[in-house]
């Protein structure tokens, strides 16, 4: 059906219920994916990890999708598929814990080849020191030739991408869902803008409504492309804190901006510098935690 174990793993990632750990699993059965396209029903259901209801979305999917038409539409739409096999893969993320098996991007995909990409997370509510924390650190990170990489979200994730266009730097997006669903909606026209002079990128087909589940395993992502991850004002449990996480499991930097005692959204970094991350005050305490750069 397919030339290339590329071709069907780009199908496989469109299947309901093919998750990652499904396409590892079928990966471990058959290193070329042909066995989805070949088996019986039986005998493939033997290899998935699924539920009877995702089997049943799934092998619908296996045979129903027009994957030649949906590549078509992506095409005239300027939307790239990259794999975990193609060269133009980010170098860093490759050799993160359950890489994305397959990125959907729009925008300027040279951005995933810079060396020099720095991830700015925080709170969906920042005060006015955290606004003014990042109007502080977002310019001169720019000026250093950083890419800015956050989640698109409320607060500090989108300033910092703002701050980067602002001043003339380059940021990229990454989105749970898919492209064609980003969250939050008020987002969207600025997302819209991002796709066409920066970047925004997404581990689910564009079709993918987001899911609660996506917003945390989004995060990986986050910090999985760069150098490092700077939190700026957190609660002690919030998605700034995975990424951070994520970061550390990633053996990447960990920065974190301090505040005062007795505010919430002080007690993630003031944690995170307790637990050894690297107290940011300017962004020269970033930039010279890589003078190889």
């Amino acid at each position: 059906m397919y030339d290339t174990v590329r071709d069907r793993l780009i199908h496989l990632h469109h299947c309901r219920g093919a998750g990652w750990k499904t396409i590892q699993a079928l990966l471990a059965a058959d290193a070329t994916l042909s066995a989805p396209f070949s088996l019986s029903p039986s005998a493939l259901r033997s290899l998935v990890p699924l539920s009877d209801a995702q089997w049943n979305a799934f092998f619908h999917d296996l045979h129903a999708i027009d994957m030649q038409r949906l590549l078509q539409a992506y095409h005239s739409r300027g939307i790239r598929l990259i794999t975990l096999w193609d060269a133009d893969y980010p170098p860093l993320l490759k050799h993160i814990h359950a890489p994305p098996w397959v990125l959907y991007a729009k925008g300027n995909l040279a951005l995933l080849q810079q060396v020099k990409l720095i991830s700015i997370v925080g709170t969906r509510h920042p005060t006015k020191e955290g606004i003014a924390a990042l109007e502080k650190l977002v310019p001169p990170l720019v000026s250093a030739g950083f890419t800015i990489v956050s989640g698109l979200a409320f607060g500090i994730d989108v300033c910092a991408h703002q701050l980067a266009v602002r001043h003339g730097g380059t940021t990229i997006a990454v989105i749970a869902g898919g492209l064609d669903h980003v969250y939050p909606k008020a987002h969207r026209s600025f997302a819209r803008q991002l796709m066409e002079e920066h970047l925004v990128i997404a581990e689910h087909p564009p079709a993918t409504r987001p899911q609660p589940w996506q917003f945390p395993a989004r995060n990986r992502i986050i910090s999985g492309l760069s150098l490092g991850t700077i939190v700026v004002q957190a609660r002690v449990k919030s998605g700034s804190l995975i990424t951070a996480a994520y970061a550390l499991e990633q053996g990447r930097e960990v920065f974190a901006v301090p505040g005062p005692i007795g505010l919430a959204e002080s007690a993630g970094p003031n944690t995170l510098i307790q637990h050894g991350a690297k107290l940011v005050q300017q962004a020269d305490d970033v930039i010279a935690e890589f003078p190889y750069l």
